[in-house]
């Protein structure tokens, strides 16, 4: 295990919280850093490591504490077991003295692979950065960035909605009329020590961090490699932690490109860029205000059952429109090159079709039309077989969830949100895949100008897409692969207004 210290000085006390912490009122902060390295190197080829990282902030009533962690989820799926979040929280609070419910853990969704004892190291971080508290000013802002990401979700003319997804192929590009949208804020924390170098940035962005690198090694990818760049870019042993928004409709750009090599560095970079831009326009102030609000919300289970009978009933659809063809790949290759090359005169030069008419004869012109009918039969059932690939493919995320809701024998879910508020950063969390426009509901919702939504954080529920994306005929990841019901929507965003407006 490599742990990186920072080597700040200062005895700090830390005092208890209750579940909605911190007075409203301003005060000077101390906060401390570390990371340790979290990479598990008997997995294959390492392209970059991946971490734990942690700040640990106090105003000398209240404490928080802020984890990211390069790693898909909090649980559930992953490297990262279930057992992670008690196992940290508890021997924190044991040790520490700080509430369970003041540490906030947010997974970047990498999929890169962690070591197998995350808790251990998650704990070693978060001690290391208690045991260095310094004096702090922080500051909040804003960045832009709009050249990195795309939102998956595609309409199509019929009325249905695919996602790209490597797991099976995108539709025809004549059956797609519009796509989602993005949200290219970026919500930037400074803490700064007291002589203004930069300690921590703390930025929240809304991407899927699954490009990969050429290598193909383990990597922290986009959001790991960004957070590099911004700790080698400001120096000063600063900590950069990447806390993830509402990724979960929203992809790296060019995500299906397969003229070149996946390269996550590039778009790293860009993300690096444009945080710190922001990062420089941020002002710190010694005195500020510190809370943290902890609530477990009740939301509705969804019950797919009559979903997948629709399903299924679309899955025997396409399979009896499959009709058996004179062409195999071997043949359907070189005719359909041929074909689109050459649409008037593909079987022979123009000159030998001018000499059949002229002789009155149309044999090339009836064995042409024969082998488009073929070619155009071929063609259907290729697009016939990649629907049965996107039904069938989330045809097993229902039935898995189904199976999950009646083991479960209740209809509702509970997650646990948290508010936080360090001066004039306010944010809120969500333990699942939020779709992004969700968050852009939220802060637009929000009375506060810096609002940032977090989702991915102490825990993982799977997807959490919108009513309206639940309701979806054409069965995307996002709609299938999840444990909600379509009306849990504006539940949680009323009461994630609500937490803000507390904080």
């Amino acid at each position: 295990m490599r742990t990186i210290v920072y080597p700040l000085s200062t005895v700090f006390l830390f005092g208890m919280a209750s579940l909605f912490s911190g007075p409203t009122c301003s005060a000077q902060l101390t906060a401390g850093i570390a990371k340790v390295d979290i990479t598990n190197r008997e997995a294959g080829p390492v392209n970059d490591p991946l971490y734990a990282k942690a700040l640990v902030i106090s105003d000398g009533n209240t404490t928080a504490v802020i984890v990211s962690v390069d790693a898909v989820a909090i649980g559930e799926i992953g490297h990262i077991k279930n057992d992670y979040l008690p196992n940290v929280r508890s021997q924190i609070q044991g040790e520490l003295g700080i509430p369970s419910t003041n540490i906030l853990i947010n997974a970047s969704h990498c999929h890169g692979v962690v070591c197998s004892d995350p808790d251990k190291r998650t704990i070693e971080a978060i001690k290391q950065a208690a045991a260095n508290m310094v004096p702090v000013k922080v500051g909040v802002g804003e960045g832009h960035e709009d050249r990195i990401s795309e939102n998956r979700r595609i309409h199509l003319k019929n009325g249905q909605v695919a996602d790209s997804r490597h797991a099976y192929s995108l539709p025809p590009d004549e059956e797609i009329v519009s796509v989602g949208p993005i949200d290219p804020e970026i919500g930037v924390l400074r803490v700064d020590r007291l002589d203004g170098t930069p300690l921590a940035i703390v930025f929240n962005f809304a991407c899927h961090p699954i490009q990969g690198v050429p290598s193909m090694g383990n990597t922290a990818d986009l959001s790991g490699l960004a957070a590099t760049a911004i700790e080698e870019t400001l120096g000063n042993e600063c900590l950069a932690l990447f806390v993830q928004g509402c990724g979960g409709d929203i992809n790296p750009v060019l995500y299906k490109d397969v003229e070149n090599p996946r390269d996550a560095q590039t778009l790293g970079n860009q993300l690096a860029l444009s945080t710190l831009k922001a990062v420089k326009a941020i002002r710190t102030v010694v005195e500020a205000p510190l809370q943290v609000h902890n609530e477990t919300l009740k939301l509705p289970r969804a019950n797919f059952s009559q979903r997948i009978v629709r399903m299924k009933t679309e899955r025997d659809r396409l399979l009896s429109s499959l009709h058996g063809t004179s062409l195999n790949l071997k043949t359907f290759l070189p005719l359909v090159v041929k074909y689109n090359v050459s649409g008037q005169f593909p079987s022979y030069y123009s000159h030998r079709y001018m000499h059949e008419s002229q002789l009155g004869r149309e044999d090339l012109q009836k064995h042409d039309a024969l082998n488009r009918k073929n070619l155009a039969s071929y063609i259907q059932n290729i697009h016939t077989m990649e629907q049965l690939t996107r039904v069938q493919t989330n045809l097993r995320l229902l039935h898995r969830h189904q199976t999950d809701f009646v083991d479960a024998g209740e209809r509702d879910l509970e997650v646990e949100l948290v508010g936080l508020r360090i001066g004039d950063f306010r944010m809120v969390t969500f333990p699942g895949e939020l779709t992004v426009q969700i968050g852009l509901n939220i802060k637009e919702a929000s009375p506060y100008e810096h609002t940032f939504v977090a989702g991915y954080t102490n825990g993982y529920i799977y997807y959490a897409p919108t009513t309206e994306q639940l309701q979806n005929p054409g069965n995307a990841q996002e709609d299938c692969d999840t444990l909600l019901a379509p009306e849990w929507q504006p539940i949680f965003e009323q009461k994630a207004t609500e937490i803000l407006k507390g904080l």
